[in-house]
């Protein structure tokens, strides 16, 4: 996770899953096996009913991604149906933009990229952008 890491992010991993489970998927699976951050057990259900990503009927979790800033709140999220993957690339986007806009003030348009410009903030500017 050489990318997170340069953002200075953290990143975790949880499984509604047992860690037994987990510990034999992390030895078998050969792209399991280049995961090298935590993974965390939710057998309790307690962290997927949080964040509202478990679905009690069918009994499984969604695949979500949560951005929490440093202060604890969810600045983003996202959460995949079942059959769709994550993407990496907006994952770090969006955390390049979180951090683009805390230290310069400025929003982003639609579809910026890190490396270009913001746009300025506030009443005056609606509609202009």
């Amino acid at each position: 996770m050489p990318r997170f890491n340069a953002l200075n992010t953290e990143v975790l991993a949880i499984t509604t899953d047992s860690v037994y489970s987990t510990k034999i998927m992390l030895q078998t699976s050969p792209s399991a096996r280049k995961v090298n951050y935590p993974i965390l057990s939710d057998r309790s259900l307690r962290v997927s009913k949080q964040y509202g990503v478990l679905n009690e009927d069918a009994g499984f979790a969604y695949r979500g991604s949560f951005l929490i800033d440093p202060e604890g709140r969810v600045q983003w999220s996202i959460v995949n149906p079942q059959p769709v993957g994550r993407s990496i690339e907006e994952t770090l986007r969006i955390i390049e933009g979180l951090q683009y806009n805390r230290a310069t003030g400025e929003g982003l348009p639609p579809d910026w990229q890190p490396g270009s410009r913001g746009i300025p903030t506030g009443w005056d500017y609606v509609g202009k952008y």
